[in-house]
């Protein structure tokens, strides 16, 4: 665990603790990840099922959402066999 203080030169001292890390991935390192393509990964952000944040221009997923797509079904749905 990592103690945080902000504004050292004050009266008012505040410090908070942070309990684990959290990294941050752009696109293209989601993509190398997931083994797909950085058009992929932004179209898994537009449809929600890959949660990411917007700073600026630009999307930065937290490496632990990644477990939400890493065992998606690839590929198109199969068409139902006609008779």
């Amino acid at each position: 665990m990592k103690l945080y203080t902000i504004d050292n030169n004050s009266k008012n001292n505040y410090a908070f603790f942070v309990s684990k890390e959290i990294k941050l991935l752009s696109v293209a390192e989601t993509a190398v990840r997931l083994g797909v393509t950085r058009a992929r990964v932004n179209q898994l952000i537009n449809d929600k099922r890959l949660p990411a944040q917007r700073i600026g221009r630009s999307f930065v997923i937290r490496e632990e959402d990644l477990s939400l797509v890493e065992n998606r079904k690839t590929g198109r749905p199969s068409k139902p066999k006609s008779k």
